[in-house]
C-alpha cells in the first residue's frame, strides 16, 4: 500500500509548478463515501491532496472526511460540491441517474479495459464531448474502475444462473443491463453492500475486485465470475469535483496549483490505483480459497449478446434528447482501444 501511495505521490508531483509564490491560505474540505483505507480515499486522494499541500507551501490544506462524515448519503456528493456544503468531492457518477446521461456511455457492456486505459479515455472524451454535465463546477478528473465482474453465493458459470439472483447494481445502466441478462437488479451505494450480503437482502454484487477488500465481500460469498477477452462485463464512473466559488475565490497562484492538479494525468494516476486495488483484491480471494471462474469465449458471447439490448436503449434514450448515441458511443469505444492498444 505504502508503495503504491508513493508512486501516485509521485505521479502528482511530477505536475507541480515551480516557483509559485502563494498569496494567501484556504482550507478544503473533501469528502467522500468510502472508509479512509479504501483504495481510492487511500491510494490516490491522500496523496493528491498532499501533493497539492506541498506544491502550495502549505497555503492549500485539505481536511479529509471519509465514510460520508459530514452528512448525507453518497448521491448527494456532487451536489455537496456544487451547492458548497463541502470544498470537494470524490463520487460516483451513477448514483444520481439521468443526471450524467452523456457520461454513461463508459458504462456500457464490455466497453472497458484496465481502469488506467479506460479512466484517461474516459477523460479525454469528457473533455471533448461532456463538459456540460458538470457545468457549476470545477471538474478535477473523471475516471473509471476496472473489470467489474460478479459476487455471488452460488457459483454463475452460465448466463441461466443469473436468473432471478438479486443482484446489486450501481448505476440505471448497470441495472439496466443486470435485468436483461435475467437478475433481479437491486439498486444501492457500494457502502450497502456488506450489510446487505450480509443480511441475504441480495445474491450478490458487481463490483470490481479493487473495492472487495474494504466491503468484506470475499468473506460474504465464494464465487466470483469474470470474463474472457480485452473488454470487462461493465465500469462505472466516478468524478472528482470542486466547489466553483471556492475555485474562483482563489488568487491565481493556488489556481494554477489546482489546474495542476487536474485533468488526464489525475484521471490517469486514480486509473492505476484501481487497477493496483484489482490485485490485491484478487489475492485476497485467492488466499482464502475462493471459487474464481472466468467464462470462456463462447460463453461470453451469449452475454455480449444478451446485454446489447442495454447498449440499443441507451441509443434510443440519447435520440429521444436529440443527442447522436452511436456518435458518442463510437467515439469512446475508439478512445478506449487507443488508450488499451487494442
Amino acid at each position: 500500500m505504502k508503495k503504491i501511495s508513493m508512486m501516485l505521490g509521485g505521479a502528482f508531483a511530477a505536475m507541480a509548478l515551480s516557483g509559485a509564490v502563494v498569496a494567501q491560505e484556504a482550507t478544503l474540505r473533501f469528502h467522500q463515501m468510502l472508509p479512509a483505507q479504501a483504495t481510492i480515499p487511500a491510494t490516490a486522494i491522500e496523496p493528491w491532496a498532499k501533493a497539492i499541500e506541498e506544491q502550495s507551501g502549505g497555503r492549500l490544506k485539505f481536511e479529509l472526511y471519509p465514510a460520508m462524515q459530514l452528512g448525507g448519503t453518497p448521491p448527494t456528493l456532487f451536489d455537496q460540491a456544487k451547492d458548497g456544503v463541502v470544498d470537494v468531492i470524490w463520487t460516483v457518477l451513477g448514483y444520481t441517474p439521468g443526471r450524467f446521461p452523456k457520461s454513461e456511455v463508459f458504462e456500457m457492456p464490455f466497453m472497458v479495459a484496465s481502469a488506467e486505459a479506460t479512466s484517461v479515455a474516459f477523460q479525454n472524451y469528457v473533455e471533448a464531448s461532456a463538459m456540460d454535465e458538470f457545468a457549476g463546477v470545477k471538474l478535477i478528473a473523471v475516471h473509471t474502475h476496472g473489470p467489474g465482474l460478479f459476487h455471488t453465493a452460488s457459483p454463475v458459470t452460465k448466463l441461466e444462473d443469473l436468473k432471478g439472483m438479486k443482484i446489486r447494481g450501481g448505476s440505471r445502466v448497470i441495472s439496466d443491463m443486470l435485468g436483461r441478462l435475467g437478475a433481479e437488479p437491486i439498486g444501492m451505494p457500494v457502502p450497502q453492500v456488506t450489510e446487505a450480503l450480509s443480511k441475504g437482502v441480495i445474491n450478490g454484487t458487481t463490483i470490481p475486485w479493487e473495492v472487495t477488500p474494504a466491503l468484506k465481500v470475499a468473506e460474504l460469498v465464494k464465487n466470483h465470475t469474470g470474463f474472457s477477452g480485452d473488454r470487462g462485463l461493465y465500469t462505472q464512473t466516478f468524478a472528482v469535483v470542486m466547489n466553483l466559488d471556492k475555485y474562483n475565490s482563489l488568487p491565481d497562484d493556488l489556481k494554477a496549483i489546482i489546474d495542476a492538479n487536474s485533468g488526464v494525468e489525475v484521471a490517469r494516476a486514480f486509473g492505476k490505483a484501481m487497477d493496483a486495488g484489482d490485485v490485491r483484491g484478487l489475492q485476497i480471494a485467492t488466499d482464502l480459497g475462493n471459487n474464481i471462474l472466468t467464462l470462456d469465449e463462447a460463453e461470453t458471447a451469449r452475454w455480449k449478446a444478451a446485454a446489447q439490448a442495454t447498449i440499443d436503449q441507451w441509443f434510443t434514450d440519447m435520440e429521444a434528447t436529440g443527442v447522436d448515441g452511436k456518435a458518442l458511443y463510437e467515439q469512446a469505444q475508439t478512445l478506449v482501444a487507443a488508450e488499451a492498444g487494442m
